[in-house]
């Protein structure tokens, strides 16, 4: 699966790889290769980073799912209980 970005946030990493470069490199990179460096990431490293997101994803619906049981249980036969609790003693 391609990672794509949106023209928007394509534009503002492109303005932070530059200013990366700026700050931290002794030689600026302008906004050509930064767009280049960011294509070249999104192929090569995005992946990893989308697969664990997947992988964090699956395991979070995993334990979710699990717990199911806990959250939805309903006691069956409950009809008498309740009218018993919500009746009040005759004198």
């Amino acid at each position: 699966m391609a990672l794509t970005l949106s023209r928007e946030t394509h534009q503002q990493a492109v303005a932070s790889i530059e200013r990366y470069f700026r700050e931290h490199m002794d030689e600026p990179i302008g906004s050509l290769a930064a767009g280049g460096l960011l294509l070249f990431f999104l192929e090569e490293i995005g992946p990893t980073l989308y697969n664990r997101g997947v992988t964090d994803a699956q395991a979070r619906l995993a334990l979710q799912v699990s717990e199911i049981d806990a959250e939805v249980h309903e006691e069956p036969f409950g009809y008498w209980r309740r009218l018993d609790r919500e009746r009040k003693p005759r004198r």
